[in-house]
């Protein structure tokens, strides 16, 4: 029975996908084979020696202690394009809503409540001040082309705005996602210099973390309005709320307030809603209880994003799955041991990420491991977890 660990409240559509003879799952569980969790931060708690593979019901991962799972052979996984559609809409709704100043109006007409007949007069005086310009026509840059980013780039299309599009590290299949009528940017700088909009989707990186700040500020368009819904780390908020202060950016809207940006004119904070429809948290919960149980039934490592993906076949008799260093010799050493101890392997699969330290290995054998196998698999140089799966 595999033993998993619930901290935040998870969508019973996904708790459904625990296959009930073989999981148990709890906000209490001890010893747990697995975490699944949202947005509760565990960077600072020790993790039970027990837990094989982490579970995000969701894209980010700052929550979780990374760089010790892959030290100790954990993989993280994250659940990326489950809830991309609901951000994507709530960009599209971030578009018009810096555009045409409809959150500070509809707050203005809150204030004239008590005004009784006289609004609808005080309306018509007072709602120039709120004039803003339609989308149509104009330019929205979009850095990051993952799974919102397409989404958000070939909506933006039909709404009739051009749309130039950065992303190096775009993956083969958001590529084919992707409308041929948005423009290729060659460098970031052509987002900052061509685009009314600038939207962002990427992670935080040491590269991007506060990557808009004064200086890439400057190489924008005066009145430029910019989006972000991905993270607020993105941005500086102290150089943001001056930019807004001064006019240079005619509007910011944000998912992550802070206290640089809240009640501040010219910025829309947005309580974190992003990916806040059922829809979303449905989809979240599906796909990472579904990475939780492949992984832990039979070693397919799906969506993490600190060990290289492998989905090894449903049937074999018992497999041996190994975490190791990326070195020369390594698959070597594993194999001559494997022979040493009669063990013939019926299939062999290794990957690792392109300059990555560690590799994930996974032997299928003929027959189930036994424990002392499994022990000398551990003390091979190189090596730092090993799980038999039968």
């Amino acid at each position: 029975m595999y033993r998993i660990k619930v901290l935040n409240r998870i969508s019973d559509s996904g708790l459904k996908n625990f296959p009930k003879e073989r999981f148990s799952y709890s906000a209490d569980m001890e010893e747990p084979d697995g975490i699944l969790l949202r947005s509760a931060y565990i960077k600072d708690q020790p993790l039970p020696e027990s837990v094989l593979a982490i579970a995000r019901a969701g894209a980010g991962v700052n929550n979780i202690p990374v760089d010790y799972c892959t030290e100790r052979g954990i993989p993280v996984f994250n659940t990326p394009g489950a809830n991309a559609n609901a951000v994507k809409e709530m960009v599209i709704a971030a578009l018009y809503i810096s555009s045409r100043n409809i959150a500070e109006a509809i707050a203005w007409v809150n204030t004239i409540k008590d005004r009784g007949d006289d609004i609808p007069r005080i309306v018509e005086d007072g709602k120039s001040q709120f004039v803003g310009p339609e989308v149509y026509g104009r330019t929205l840059g979009i850095i990051g082309l993952g799974a919102v980013g397409v989404l958000v780039a070939n909506a933006a299309t039909h709404l009739g705005l051009t749309v130039f599009g950065y992303d190096p590290f775009i993956s083969i299949d958001n590529a084919w996602g992707l409308s041929r009528a948005v423009v290729h940017a060659m460098d970031i700088d052509e987002i900052f210099r061509n685009s009314d909009y600038i939207t962002m989707h990427v992670p935080v990186t040491d590269s991007t973390k506060y990557f808009i700040n004064r200086d890439s500020i400057s190489k924008m368009k005066d009145g430029v309005r910019i989006l972000n819904f991905a993270r607020g780390e993105l941005v500086n908020s102290e150089d943001m709320a001056e930019a807004v202060s001064e006019g240079k950016v005619s509007s910011y809207v944000t998912d992550f307030p802070d206290k640089h940006l809240v009640a501040r004119k010219g910025v829309v904070a947005i309580p974190h809603l992003g990916a806040s429809t059922p829809e979303s948290e449905d989809n979240c919960a599906d796909m990472a209880v579904r990475e939780l149980v492949g992984y832990l039934e039979r070693g397919a490592v799906m969506n993490a994003v600190n060990f290289p993906r492998s989905d090894p076949s449903q049937a074999f008799i018992g497999r041996v799955a190994l975490f190791n260093k990326n070195i020369p010799g390594m698959l070597s050493s594993v194999t001559t041991l494997t022979s040493e101890c009669s063990y013939n392997i019926e299939n062999l699969t290794s990957s690792s990420n392109k300059g990555a330290q560690t590799a994930y290995t996974i032997l299928d054998l003929d027959r189930r491991p036994e424990h002392g196998f499994i022990e000398k698999l551990k003390a091979l140089p190189g090596v730092f977890r090993v799980r038999g799966i039968d």
